[in-house]
């Protein structure tokens, strides 16, 4: 029978496997201590990595195996050496999935063992190294699950996917066909060393090790097919025939009379009675950081000098019997064994689905679930217990425990669902102006139309001359735009997906607007240029005036097209108007003045043609309105100096990130966009005040 739940929490919590070194350069002194796993920096960009215990163990997770690498610098070699029983494939796929991309030559070598998932972990490294009297174990994922015959079947084909990842891992190590992986998992199969390396699981054979300690492990008594040859590996050193007999006295002699054995000093017992206290109290608040409810049961077993981490496991069972609820209303799914983040990438999918940016997965276990049950299944699906918790309690945890990563899961919907609002707002400013770019919130200079004349003649033989560059050239500095909502645990236990949906659409909707509002406010605002002359103005030659007309747009496109370079030396820019942007009630006007094909009042038979027909296009903007339903612009086209909204490193869509801290009692989520907006040239743009 297969572990329960608890129980397999419970005993993956308390499991110390010991270890089994080969000899010379691990033994018990310099073993890992309190964890599975070890780095140590040599030199030369070189650096060795120990796993020896249950993957996953003490609960030390992948994120800090993933933060102690990241802690070594720039390595080029990692020299790794396993002997490990397997563990939280969670944990062990991340880890698969961190060493597998981590770009270093990386060289295992399994100094006793590798199983299960460890064996998985093992497929990560650019070249294996086994010894003749090392092994390798592969398995089929196994688990249990509870409910009636259709949950079984939907178990039993998630299992068959699992089985499928877990393929795929040894397929590109080995080049093995899935059939022939299949049958090997199906089959609980053992590998020697000559055995991996000629089946490709291994890169080549070593001499065989000495065992300088054992592996114990309670992972050990569920593998069915364990060879002698494994159980010799892996038995506690110094038992029964592992251990050399004494020489038997020869016959007819008196035995010799035994040594006298020292007696250690009252010091030594009170320093051995101190140390075996410390282990068994650190040994009991190992196992209660998987439950910090129970701190008053924690301190009552501490408190019993005759209590230990195996008796505590006891008083945890019952205590959490007190509240349990009869098997059939269990939750359903209980998945002990994966590959991949199964349980993730599920959650995933059907919160996309339900906030609508995805199709809904037929086959998906959490199609049915709501926010409130999909948090709880984060949690229970990857083994982490949450009986005797309040919802409260229960959603709390799956935004914080490290195994679970709903609250990352819901930062990404609602980011799809920020960017959904950001691309489908109806803003009009893109049309006209021109995209930048800054590296940092610093005033940036933007050099203008009048900095350049004609190019000068160079005379054959004669130098290129540089042009020199005055400091009259447009101001553009960034500025941060955002704000902050909360997807609290009330809106999850709710069921609250505006929270996920239609709030951070809105935010990114708003986000783009803020960006048109800096645009507009330019126009209307008519600020001054570097010349200290305002944008739009008599000076510059691009003001003028009159209602819409076929006559007054053919005066304000000649101011356009009439600018020059100015200086001493003024050379034609020959800029043609592109658009029109006008307040909405003179949109219609506008659009049949330029879309005719006479002129408004002319007898259609006189030929009189439409002199700024289609000449540009009309863009409706309700801003404008608000400064003045009479006043209407020309632009010139993208790319023109006209306005530039510049954003930072060239990120021009908005992005969300949690906030640290305790303000709120869920994820607060932070909106942001760097941007600046900022006129560069008069000569693309012409104003008319429509009076």
């Amino acid at each position: 029978m297969k572990k329960t739940l608890i129980a397999a929490q419970l005993a993956n919590v308390l499991s110390s496997g010991s270890l089994i070194a080969p000899q010379g350069t691990l033994t018990q002194s310099n073993k890992p201590e309190q964890s599975w796993f070890s780095f140590k920096a040599i030199a030369n960009g070189e650096a060795e990595l120990m796993i020896y215990d249950e993957i996953g163990g003490w609960g030390i997770t992948a994120s800090q195996f993933a933060s102690k690498l990241k802690d070594l610098g720039k390595i080029t070699k990692l020299t790794a050496r396993i002997h490990s029983p397997g563990g939280d494939v969670f944990e062990g796929m991340a880890i698969y999935n961190i060493l597998k991309n981590y770009p270093a030559h990386k060289v295992a070598h399994i100094d006793g063992l590798a199983a299960s998932m460890a064996s998985v972990v093992a497929m990560a490294f650019d070249e294996v190294i086994m010894p003749e009297n090392a092994m390798m174990m592969v398995h089929k994922p196994w688990g249990g699950t509870m409910g009636d015959a259709n949950d079984m079947r939907k178990y039993a084909d998630l299992l068959d996917k699992v089985e499928s990842n877990l393929v795929g891992a040894y397929r590109d190590k080995t080049g093995m066909d899935d059939e022939a992986l299949h049958a090997l998992l199906a089959e609980e199969t053992w590998l020697t060393g000559a055995e991996a390396v000629e089946q490709g699981f291994a890169d080549s054979l070593s001499e065989p090790l000495a065992m300088a300690a054992s592996l114990q492990s309670h992972r050990m008594k569920d593998y069915a097919n364990m060879p002698q040859a494994a159980k010799r590996l892996i038995a506690p050193q110094g038992n029964g025939a592992n251990q050399p007999q004494p020489t038997p006295a020869p016959v007819n002699q008196p035995a010799p009379a035994p040594a006298a054995v020292a007696q250690p000093s009252q010091a030594e017992i009170q320093a051995a009675a101190m140390k075996m206290n410390k282990e068994r109290v650190d040994g009991i608040n190992a196992l209660f950081n998987f439950w910090p409810q129970f701190a008053d049961l924690k301190n009552e077993c501490i408190a019993d000098i005759n209590m230990d981490a195996d008796k505590a496991k006891d008083k945890i069972l019952a205590k959490l019997g007190e509240n349990t609820t009869p098997l059939a209303t269990l939750p359903k799914s209980t998945i002990h064994s994966s590959n991949g983040n199964i349980v993730g990438d599920s959650v995933r999918a059907q919160l996309m689905a339900r906030a609508g940016h995805a199709d809904a997965e037929r086959d998906n276990n959490y199609t049915s679930y709501n926010l409130k049950e999909l948090a709880r299944a984060s949690l229970m699906d990857r083994g982490i217990g949450v009986a005797g918790l309040n919802q409260m309690q229960m959603v709390g945890l799956a935004f914080t425990h490290s195994s679970s990563d709903f609250g990352n899961i819901l930062l990404d919907v609602a980011n799809k669902s920020v960017m959904r609002g950001w691309e489908l707002a109806s803003e009009t400013f893109e049309r006209f102006t021109r995209k930048g770019q800054l590296s940092d919130f610093k005033v940036s200079k933007r050099v203008g139309l009048e900095e350049f004349g004609s190019l000068r003649k160079v005379r054959e033989g004669a130098e290129y001359k540089y042009i020199t560059l005055g400091d009259k050239g447009a101001d553009i500095a960034l500025a941060t735009y955002g704000e902050i909502f909360a997807i609290t645990r009330q809106a999850i236990i709710n069921d609250d997906m505006n929270m996920l949906s239609i709030i951070p659409q809105k935010m990114g909707a708003a986000a783009k607007a803020t960006i048109g509002d800096l645009v507009f406010a330019i126009l209307t605002g008519n600020p001054k240029m570097s010349d200290g002359k305002n944008l739009f103005s008599a000076d510059h030659g691009n003001l003028g005036s009159g209602a819409p007309s076929a006559e007054n747009l053919g005066i304000l496109a000649e101011l356009m097209e009439s600018q020059t370079t100015g200086g001493a030396h003024p050379r034609a820019l020959n800029i043609m108007p592109a658009f029109v942007l006008c307040p909405p009630n003179l949109k219609r006007t506008l659009t049949q003045i330029i879309k005719s094909s006479s002129v408004k009042g002319a007898d259609v038979n006189a030929g009189i043609a439409n002199p700024v027909q289609d000449f540009a296009e009309v863009i409706s903007e309700a801003r404008l309105k608000a400064a003045s339903d009479k006043a209407f612009y020309l632009a010139a086209g993208q790319g023109s100096d006209t306005i530039e909204v510049a954003y930072l490193d060239g990120i021009d869509t908005p992005y969300i990130e949690q906030q640290e801290g305790f303000s709120v009692d869920g994820v607060a989520t932070k909106v942001r966009i760097d941007a600046g907006v900022a006129p560069l040239d008069h000569r693309g743009l012409v104003k008319s005040s429509g009076q």
